[in-house]
């Protein structure tokens, strides 16, 4: 992909404590970086919080993730994560991601999550109002935070 194909980025800066011994960022921080563009993403669109899921017995699982480094990022640099749905399946959503600093690309990635009943532990339709919501935002122009 290209940065030109997200609708949606969210600005994070790295901080010391996310540096190792070699001064860039240590991998698993990516994924929290990830989630938390996705959190934001989410809420952008108005689609409903964890907490709100929770009200209603569903939740969204994380069935999948994956990170493909390309590049470093190193304490302070502030990165432009973006955050786009990619794919509708019954119960799953698909996201890409991508993490910047300036115009170069260093980080590409991809969540799958399950809409899913908490009680009984098992996969449900995604809303069709959350599946209009995310088809109408990926066609609107971009949102930066």
């Amino acid at each position: 992909m290209a940065r030109e194909d997200f609708r949606f980025f969210h600005p994070l800066r790295v901080r010391w404590a996310e540096a190792d011994m070699q001064g860039i960022v240590f991998n698993g921080h990516y994924l929290t970086y990830f989630d938390v563009a996705f959190t934001e993403y989410w809420r952008a669109i108005g689609l409903p919080g964890p907490l709100l899921q929770a009200q209603a017995g569903q939740e969204m699982f994380a069935r999948k993730a994956t990170v493909e480094y390309l590049s470093p990022a190193r304490f302070d640099d502030v990165l432009d994560i973006g955050v786009r749905c990619a794919a509708f399946g019954r119960s799953s959503l698909r996201f890409l991601l991508e993490i910047y600093r300036n115009d170069e690309q260093l980080v590409a990635g991809e969540l799958v999550y399950v809409h899913a009943d908490t009680a009984l532990r098992k996969g449900v339709p995604v809303p069709e109002a959350w599946r209009d919501t995310l088809a109408r935002f990926e066609t609107c122009p971009p949102v930066v935070q």
